[in-house]
């Protein structure tokens, strides 16, 4: 091995770990997965009714067929909206997936708590506090925190609310082809640049509270088959590892993600994110059992296939 190739490898491994690093920090910083402690009986009450408020999201099907996965290197870009955010989501190229479905919107609040109530589980510290602050300092009530996405959901959390409702989190394949279409749409309204009509983004506050939409909300910002939320709001968790070089090697027939990995994917950015982290190949990972105001989740389920 050349000494010039090694650190060309080298540099590339270290691109990926620090572009990974990078979108933790854009994301929020981890939170412990611990399960949280009883609540107040004032704040259960709450959260019962809350719970009692969810409406499951309708899915949306997505036909068999080939997409446009990934970015490309751009010469030139005027707007900044096409670089790729890194080299992993580099190279572009055509994957066919089988037919199958996701959830419309993201999973709610409501339905997170539900799910908790039912294992018989107290939501996690974090989210009481949260919870608490907004019910007591800002006034807003169960019926909007129900349309809430979920949040502060550990990947695990996420898988096993999808597999209770006889589903499961989409691949990262499936997720990227649901945001942006069969053509590769570089954001999922199209390829202007965000604003505050079609995603919910940019936002910051001094106490990291989420300046959150509800779930079925920004129907400007819908993806070509109707689904909301595809960027912004809150980040998703897919089934996936992240693995930095996997596009490079990937099957094109319904890619399952690595076999292995420390972190598992994210995609879609957040209300917290910065619009680089709303494009549609703009890829990212967290650790599993990270708690976050800035992840949430949808399911999906596969649909009988055809032979093609």
């Amino acid at each position: 091995m050349s000494t010039e190739y090694f650190h060309s490898l080298l540099m590339q491994h270290y691109c990926a770990w620090l572009a990974t690093m990078l979108y933790f920090f854009i994301i929020g910083s981890p939170q412990g997965a611990e399960a949280g402690s009883k609540p107040s009986q004032e704040l259960a009450r709450h959260l019962t009714g809350i719970a009692a408020l969810a409406q499951p999201s309708p899915m949306v099907s997505i036909p068999a067929g080939p997409f446009v996965l990934g970015g490309k290197r751009m010469e030139s870009d005027p707007t900044g909206n096409r670089a790729p955010f890194d080299d992993t989501e580099l190279p572009q190229h055509r994957i066919w997936l089988d037919a199958y479905e996701m959830d419309r919107d993201e999973v709610s609040l409501g339905e997170y708590l539900a799910f908790l109530k039912q294992r018989k589980l107290h939501p996690s510290d974090e989210l009481q506090k949260l919870l608490w602050h907004v019910i007591t300092i800002h006034s807003v009530s169960d019926q909007t925190l129900t349309r809430w996405p979920a949040l502060y959901v550990t990947w695990a959390e996420a898988k096993d609310l999808c597999m209770a409702r006889n589903e499961r989190l989409p691949t990262e394949a499936e997720w990227e082809k649901a945001a942006r279409g069969s053509e590769g749409n570089l954001f999922p309204w199209g390829d202007t640049t965000p604003d505050t009509t079609v995603a919910m983004f940019g936002q910051y506050h001094v106490h990291e509270i989420p300046i959150l939409a509800v779930v079925d909300s920004h129907d400007a910002g819908m993806s070509p088959y109707g689904l909301h939320h595809m960027a912004g709001n809150v980040a998703e968790w897919v089934q996936d590892w992240f693995g930095s070089d996997y596009y490079a090697s990937m099957p094109e027939r319904n890619p399952p993600g690595p076999t292995s990995g420390r972190y598992k994917s994210v995609r879609g950015g957040s209300w917290k994110s910065n619009r680089v982290m709303l494009r549609t190949a703009t890829r990212g990972g967290a650790s599993p059992d990270q708690r976050s105001p800035t992840i949430g989740f949808r399911c999906a389920r596969s649909l009988p296939t055809t032979t093609q």
